[in-house]
């Protein structure tokens, strides 16, 4: 679906009912990701309580795969930038090697495995890509009380979201020119929520999820509506991807705030796929009459090792060969 900034504030009334709906079906599309080469559990359990996905590979990367896709996005990018539209690729970490530290002492990382987000980035980087090491900026989170992911749940938490948003305008501002147009959202004060984690609602049993417990979910309370809240100028930046950037996380309000002016959104749970989630943002109708200025494509790290035609990785309407992609992107872009 495409989201822009106007519909958020409709969207933040039942953002309660959004995280509900969202995470959990993105734990569930997650879980079908898991192929007879992944890890046999769906969760794994570290230390103090900490899960992570067992549907992530811990052994070995496919190389070959990621730059495979690399080379695809580089493509993307110089469509696009004919176009007069620029690309900004967003890697979130994966959660394993972010917390080497509070995984079970049975299971150790390898060298690839440890190396992974950093070779993306230098990947990225050799295809002329614009990107950022949001490694890097999830580190600086984590401080007193505050954590990069949510301890039971398979998310970055808000203070991530709102710190990549921020990290992703800077890069913005520096590598684009954008037009002055309406202007930014504003953010609430932040709340407290506390409920279980999605790897731990959707993986666990009743009493393992009671013996791991509920998550505190720090999030931006969200103001009332009133007539001066809305905006109705076009956005200039479009942010596409998977729940991570959902609006209950906050990321593209903060984007949002941060630049100064409306952002789009088009996001599907995880099961969907990067591939799709783009498709669906450039098919839509509201693309071709409005043409932006930037778009900003999230991905999480493990995905890269995925291509357009993964059957085991992605729900079936968003399966399709990578020269099927590649023409629908063509088409999209020429209307």
């Amino acid at each position: 679906m495409i989201i822009t900034m106007t519909t958020f504030d409709l969207l933040n009334k039942r953002a309660s009912q959004l995280l509900k709906y969202a995470l959990g079906l993105a734990a569930l599309g997650a879980a079908l990701q898991a192929g007879p080469v992944y890890a046999a559990s769906s969760v794994i359990e570290g230390q103090d309580g900490w899960l992570f996905p067992g549907w992530e590979r811990t052994d070995k990367v496919d190389r070959a795969q990621i730059a495979s896709n690399i080379k695809v996005i580089q493509e993307t990018k110089d469509a696009l930038a004919a176009k007069h539209i620029g690309l900004v690729v967003m890697v979130v970490p994966a959660k394993a090697p972010f917390y080497p530290q509070r995984l079970p002492a049975s299971l150790s990382l390898s060298t690839e495995i440890k190396s992974r987000y950093a070779d993306v980035l230098a990947m990225l980087a050799a295809a002329g890509i614009t990107t950022f090491d949001d490694k890097d900026v999830l580190q600086a989170v984590e401080h007193d009380k505050q954590t990069a992911f949510y301890r039971a749940d398979y998310h970055w938490t808000a203070w991530a979201a709102e710190a990549s948003a921020d990290e992703t305008a800077k890069v913005i501002r520096s590598k684009f020119e954008l037009p002055a147009s309406g202007s930014g959202t504003v953010l609430g004060e932040w709340t407290n929520d506390r409920r279980y984690g999605d790897l731990a609602t959707n993986f666990m049993s009743p009493e393992d999820r009671k013996r791991i417990g509920r998550d505190t979910y720090t999030v931006r309370k969200q103001p009332e509506l009133s007539d001066g809240l809305l905006d109705g100028a076009p956005a200039q930046v479009q942010v596409v991807g998977n729940s991570f950037v959902q609006p209950y996380l906050g990321y593209p309000q903060k984007l949002s705030n941060a630049l100064g002016q409306p952002v789009g959104l088009t996001w599907n749970p995880g099961n969907i796929g990067p591939w799709k989630t783009f498709l669906d943002a450039v098919e839509n109708p509201a693309f071709s009459q409005h043409k932006l200025r930037v778009i900003v494509w999230q991905f999480n790290e493990a995905q890269l090792e995925n291509s357009s035609n993964s059957a085991d990785n992605w729900d079936p309407k968003g399966v399709m060969p990578v020269n099927i992609w590649r023409s629908r992107v063509v088409a999209a872009l020429s209307k």
